[in-house]
């Protein structure tokens, strides 16, 4: 049986759309005995709270049966530190962007907006608090303390999950959990990473530790999907292709100015 070794690429916002095709590729790596190794080559300013709990446990999974190597590219960031800390031990380059341990809960109220503009807006619901997190009122101070109490619980949840993976004092880690990020040269001196390379080397460390050489890397991404696929050619492509970034810009956008739900 030839052995070989799996290189893993994630680019973009971690949403539950584009973490699962990654996670049946992770499942389908781990029952393949002939992938004696993964790299999983990550680079992502974090995502969806949910998701990013998901990658990571898709991750440390698939770790438990065979090596896996993270890489951080140019941002390994939130939710996606979260992912890479299910990998046996991170790479990232000296300029990549590492950390940004935190919670955040995007809130925009449109509704002084909405009026000065004409536009009048009413919300049948029942239920005294279904209406705060449309994004139309303001939060009262009620509401804005349970949605902090929830962030609180998740960030906590954070912070254990980096102490527990890199091995420090929870305090410390608590610390180091102020929602910035460091360049990968700090990251390795504050022990947020294990070494400092690009992908190549990264690679080579997996190579080391399986035994398997870095010319049997074979790289493996989740198939196409079907509109795609009969896009792809000739003005298929090209509109594929703008269809793509126009989505990607989308959900940049709601990314960083706020969309419900807790983002990592």
């Amino acid at each position: 049986m030839r052995e070989i070794l799996a290189h893993v690429t994630f680019r973009g916002t971690i949403r539950e759309r584009s973490v699962e095709p990654y996670l049946r590729v992770l499942r389908a790596l781990r029952e393949r005995r002939r992938i004696r190794g993964v790299l999983l080559d990550i680079s992502s300013g974090g995502g969806e709270a949910i998701a990013s709990t998901d990658f990571y446990l898709g991750v440390k999974r698939l770790d438990a049966a065979k090596p896996v190597i993270a890489s951080i590219g140019a941002m390994g960031a939130s939710g996606a530190y979260m992912a890479a800390l299910g990998a046996r031990r991170i790479f990232a380059y000296p300029e990549s962007a590492v950390g940004s341990i935190g919670v955040i809960f995007p809130h925009i109220a449109v509704r002084d907006l909405l009026r000065r503009l004409g536009i009048s807006v009413e919300l049948l619901h029942l239920g005294v608090h279904k209406d705060a997190y449309q994004g139309y009122r303001p939060l009262t101070e009620e509401e804005r303390a349970k949605l902090e109490a929830v962030a609180r619980q998740t960030y906590d949840t954070f912070v254990a999950l980096v102490a527990r993976e890199r091995k420090r004092p929870i305090e410390e880690i608590r610390a180091l959990a102020t929602g910035e990020f460091w360049t990968g040269a700090r990251a390795l001196e504050l022990g947020l990473v294990d070494a400092l390379g690009d992908r190549d080397a990264a690679i080579e460390e997996l190579a080391r530790i399986t035994g398997v050489p870095v010319r049997k890397t074979v790289r493996v991404a989740p198939p196409r999907a079907f509109v795609e696929r009969l896009l792809s050619g000739g003005a298929g492509a090209f509109a594929g292709a703008l269809s793509s970034r126009i989505q990607d810009s989308i959900e940049d956008a709601l990314f960083e100015s706020g969309s419900s739900g807790l983002w990592r």
